[in-house]
């Protein structure tokens, strides 16, 4: 299994431990989440990352749990889709991240769409320069699809399908209620 950091910052030579920028409500024994940790994701939802830092976005995959019309309304042959604004899509094209692998053994899984914490500093094994993010979706399985407005979608959060939203903060118009 790869466990891969993705940043805009070129030249990171150890990430150390840090708290979360925004906190989120975390289940009573979760709190630590939002403490000082180095975050990972595997290398089947690195899709995620695959944006510009503070791109809204909105992701989805079918679950096990996921009905098989839900599954083929929402993603058709793909095993996942990525939703955009248009107003993004020339940033996708024009702008470079780089995706640091980081040694897994140093992680725990959250079970959590792929996601892994490290409680300590973390050096990493290889960095890769992404520039044209838009071309790698489809390698991956991954439709990127690019909409006017995310705030159409939040109805997905009512499906069985597993939904992540990424920065919608940042959102055009984007009310927070979530």
């Amino acid at each position: 299994m790869r466990l891969f950091h993705f940043s805009d910052n070129p030249d990171i030579a150890a990430f150390e431990p840090r708290p979360i920028r925004i906190p989120s409500n975390r289940p009573a024994g979760q709190e630590w989440l939002n403490g000082p940790l180095v975050w990972a994701i595997d290398g089947d939802h690195d899709f995620m990352y695959l944006f510009p830092r503070d791109c809204p976005r909105v992701l989805i995959w079918a679950t096990p749990e996921t009905p098989a019309a839900e599954r083929r309304r929402w993603l058709g042959d793909c095993r996942a889709a990525a939703y955009v604004e248009r107003h993004w899509l020339e940033r996708l094209s024009v702008e470079t991240i780089h995706r640091y692998e980081l040694p897994a053994g140093d992680f725990e899984d959250l079970d959590d769409a792929g996601m892994w914490v490290a409680r300590r500093r973390v050096v990493p094994i290889a960095r890769t320069a992404i520039s044209r993010f838009d071309r790698e979706f489809a390698p991956r399985g991954v439709d990127l699809r690019v909409v006017d407005s995310l705030r159409p979608l939040k109805s997905l959060w009512d499906t069985g399908l597993h939904v992540s939203g990424i920065r919608l903060r940042n959102a055009s118009d984007w009310v927070q209620d979530r």
